[in-house]
């Protein structure tokens, strides 16, 4: 007979590696399943400066280092495998991957959400390197510089007036001619004297010898482009992209309770299946960072911890 886990964890980004680093200092035996490494989209973050006791310096691979090290000395077990079904139902839940099959009595879904690209050439080389998908990471390496919001929704809009505060200038790249965000948002943002706006237009490159140096502008009325070069006393600016999340839950459909792709829980990371507990940014919520990814794993562990002991 396989072995029955008492946690199984979808997931070894912030939210998976607390949960396991929780459930494992209560001595649940837990096994995380991770498809490739531990990080999650955390690892492609060059620096973090707002995670309470970072370090001096530190960067996505250096927290999630040492957030696996701790889940390794709580004997958190690991497994490499792509999950492709699962089957949550009952008081044994079971998780089936490529290389095999597992089996615990409680199952916490911390799969994650990534941003939305652009998806044009040099977006993804130059990620960290003036391109950025969160204001509230980032926009401290931007003080007194100039920066481009791409998007026209409630987040985008919201997100350039807090880049305001950092940057001497914000310019809202959206490819239509009016703001999608709500109307009190949009106030405040032609009301600021820092945002400027580029109606009807979309990035089609970002170019840059291993910084953002420029960016390759169309204008989708009239397909004229025009190439946006960094002033020279700065050599760099920053591109803040904020059109949508894209939440890792296909394999959840019809699984657990979901609302626009996300998972919906409660306080304790419950979903809908007794046992099932969901926690990270693939949750439906009103932030997405490592913190409180993380402290939905807390969370989801400790209430893991009281089902089994009920």
């Amino acid at each position: 007979m396989s072995k029955v886990y008492d946690l199984i964890i979808i997931g070894a980004g912030p939210a998976g590696l607390a949960a396991g680093i929780y459930a494992g200092r209560s001595k649940l035996d837990t096994l995380i399943i991770e498809k490739e490494k531990a990080g999650g989209q955390i690892v492609i973050t060059s620096e973090i400066e707002n995670y309470p006791g970072g370090i001096e310096g530190e960067t996505g691979p250096s927290l999630i280092g040492r957030m696996v090290q701790q889940a390794d000395h709580f004997n958190a077990a690991k497994a490499y495998d792509t999950v492709i079904d699962l089957e949550l139902k009952g008081e044994i839940k079971k998780v089936i991957g490529k290389n095999e099959e597992y089996l615990a009595k409680t199952v916490i879904l911390a799969t994650g959400a990534f941003p939305r690209p652009i998806g044009c050439p040099g977006e993804k080389e130059l990620i960290g390197k003036g391109v950025s998908y969160c204001a509230t990471c980032d926009a401290s390496f931007f003080e007194d510089m100039e920066v481009y919001v791409v998007g026209g929704g409630d987040s985008a809009v919201e997100e350039a007036l807090y880049l305001t505060k950092f940057a001497r200038k914000v310019t809202i790249v959206h490819r239509r001619n009016e703001l999608r965000a709500a109307k009190t948002i949009q106030d405040k943002a032609f009301a600021n004297p820092k945002i400027e706006f580029l109606w009807d237009s979309v990035i089609t490159e970002l170019k840059g010898d291993g910084i953002l140096e420029s960016m390759v502008v169309k204008n989708v009325k009239t397909g004229e482009e025009s190439e946006i070069i960094a002033p020279e006393e700065d050599g760099t600016f920053g591109v803040f992209v904020f059109v949508g999340f894209v939440p890792q839950t296909g394999l959840f459909v019809d699984k657990v309770q979901m609302e626009n792709g996300y998972i919906l829980t409660d306080d304790d990371m419950k979903t809908d299946i007794p046992g099932v507990f969901a926690a990270g940014d693939l949750r439906k919520k009103s932030l997405r960072q490592v913190i409180t990814a993380a402290a939905d794993g807390a969370i989801a562990a400790t209430q893991a911890e009281r089902y089994l002991e009920d």
